[in-house]
């Protein structure tokens, strides 16, 4: 696992800014920004992040399709998976398979926190 490595998977332009920002903040020195679902399984093959900030809906293959993904993989066992969606409902679902579900819009300074909170020691 790359412990100072957060992926930021949201479609959104703006939002993914944003939460790359508060990643950063939280202390994850690398922080990179996939807005498809295609490119996040391709990503995801060649990297451990220890930190993934995941939306629900995204273009081509859905968070849910690369949550399950990410959980298949005994390599990424310890990888933190954060949830954001605008659909409590529906996102509620994969509350088992998340280390943490925020609904939209999301706080900057909570998920800066929620951030820190999930990053490995050292």
């Amino acid at each position: 696992m790359q412990k100072d490595l957060a992926l930021i998977i949201e479609d959104d332009p703006q939002l993914s800014l944003v939460y790359e920002e508060a990643v950063k903040t939280s202390g994850y020195a690398v922080v990179e920004r996939i807005t498809d679902g295609n490119a996040a399984i391709a990503r995801l093959k060649p990297v451990a992040p220890a930190l993934v900030v995941l939306d629900l809906n995204l273009p081509n293959i859905g968070g849910p399709e690369i949550l399950s993904s990410i959980r298949a993989q005994s390599r990424l066992r310890d990888t933190r998976v954060i949830l954001t969606s605008a659909e409590a409902r529906r996102a509620g679902e994969l509350n088992d398979l998340v280390d943490i579900l925020l609904i939209k819009p999301v706080p900057f300074a909570m998920l800066c926190d929620i951030a820190a909170r999930l990053r490995p020691a050292g």
